[in-house]
């Protein structure tokens, strides 16, 4: 028998039983879509936690908390816990050569309380409010896009005087997209907790690549329908928390943050003037484990031995998102892999069907001289044929799917679609209807010629 006559014959078959066909193929369609949706979205979520990760410092960042859960054993020198204080900040700088760019920070949070802002009549709540050195910059990677950065001068003198993100001067002095021009408030007084702040930078705007391109594309979409006399669309996005907390955040001094807003925890001054955080940078990455164990032989000494403190590194963060990555991976795929079973075992029961309902046909075949090879290949074939046209209508739902997610989920998370995802699928699912196709293909190749023939 010749194939290409054979799968011509499939495909006849499969439509001229087009409904019966299409809900057989349903199991492989969502399969297929699934399999593929599930891999975008993981792969956008890995681009935008990764792209967050570097955007918060990259992996040669160490962050020192304040733990006030001791381990056991110390349990009961609770009292006797310092915290993180700028003694730690001035043995580090002495006595850990690994490290470099140690820098305080006292971080007041201003989700819903905290820090109050206020120009004039209007006011915001800053997502951060903090108190530093200088090298804070460098450290989270922030640039100046207007005025200067505060100096160590400024710390030393305790002046009132901030850096700000392009959130706070939009909701203060207002956006460019509402004033139609950019507003640079430099040297423009603030008042931030009753205190009095002179403005003297602005941090660039920050936003993820995959926002920015969202935001050019409905940019661009929005002059179309205005040029074409139609209404422009509201924009709905919303970047990356990391993106927004940058552009919504103020630094201060950090001298000045402990004169003039001081609190229960900082109440302290000098070297025991206790900090919220402390950052620092190493040179290299594979130096972490040694630049770990460095400052925390410092700190047990600084800390006589209490243990209230913890290290929190982007590496750390970074297997978290492996770890999570993973495991999505796997959730979906397996969820992906019983859809397609289920369709498998769809197109094995119709394949079935569709042998008792053709077995005069078969043994017809046969008494004419069609051998046992042949009727296998045919029933083969039809099988396979269903699983293809299911991979193909399956790869055209995922894409649909996509897009609808896109416009649900965060843009610096959008779902990815690539070609390794529904290579993988597509070949799956012909591998299922292949497999699904093998019992009723031996079954109908085995059947006798004069026993079908008699079949009523």
């Amino acid at each position: 028998m010749n194939l290409w006559n054979t799968i011509v014959t499939g495909f006849k078959e499969t439509w001229a039983h087009k409904f019966r066909s299409l809900l057989t193929m349903l199991g492989i369609i969502l399969g297929v879509a699934s399999l593929v949706a599930m891999s975008a979205i993981v792969t956008g979520m890995e681009n935008g936690l990764k792209e967050a990760l570097e955007e918060a410092g990259g992996l040669r960042t160490i962050r020192i908390d304040y733990e006030d859960d001791l381990p056991l054993h110390q349990r009961h020198l609770f009292d006797q816990a310092t915290g993180v204080t700028m003694h730690d900040v001035y043995a580090l700088q002495q006595s850990a050569p690994l490290t470099k760019r140690i820098t305080p920070l006292i971080e007041i949070w201003g989700f819903r309380k905290g820090a109050l802002a206020r120009y004039g009549r209007e006011r915001t709540r800053p997502f951060k409010f903090a108190g530093t050195w200088p090298d804070i910059l460098t450290i989270e990677q922030h640039e100046i896009a207007h005025g200067r950065m505060f100096n160590e001068l400024d710390d030393e003198e305790a002046r009132s005087v901030c850096v700000i993100g392009t959130e706070i001067r939009d909701e203060l002095f207002g956006s460019p997209k509402q004033l139609g021009r950019e507003v640079i408030p430099i040297d423009r007084t603030i008042v931030v907790n009753h205190q009095p702040l002179t403005i003297i930078g602005m941090f660039r705007h920050y936003e993820s690549e995959s926002f920015r391109k969202k935001k050019d594309a409905l940019a661009q979409e929005n002059a179309a329908l205005e040029a074409a006399g139609k209404d422009p669309k509201a924009p709905r996005l919303r970047d990356d928390f990391i993106y927004r907390i940058k552009n919504k955040s103020i630094y201060i001094p950090l001298t000045t943050m402990l004169l003039k807003f001081r609190t229960d925890k900082n109440a302290r001054a000098g070297a025991d003037a206790r900090l919220t955080t402390l950052k620092m940078e190493i040179n290299d990455v594979e130096d972490l484990e040694a630049a770990l164990q460095q400052a925390r032989n410092v700190l047990m000494f600084t800390h006589k031995g209490i243990e209230d403190f913890a290290f929190r590194t982007k590496e750390d963060d970074a297997g978290q998102i492996t770890t999570a990555i993973k495991d999505a991976r796997m959730s979906g795929g397996i969820i992906a892999a019983i859809s397609l079973l289920v369709g498998g075992i769809g197109i094995m029961n119709i394949m079935l069907a569709s042998i008792s309902e053709r077995i005069r046909e078969i043994g017809l075949r046969k008494a004419v001289g069609a051998r046992t090879r042949d009727i296998f290949v045919q029933i083969l074939v039809e099988s396979t044929v269903i699983a293809i046209l299911g991979g193909l209508l399956g790869l055209l739902t995922s894409i649909g799917l996509i897009n609808i997610l896109r416009n649900l989920t965060p843009e610096a998370n959008g779902p990815v679609l690539t070609f390794a995802p529904m290579a993988i699928a597509f070949s799956c699912s012909v591998a299922i209807g292949i497999l699904a196709g093998l019992f009723p293909a031996i079954k109908a190749s085995r059947l006798h010629p004069i026993q079908a023939l008699r079949y009523d």
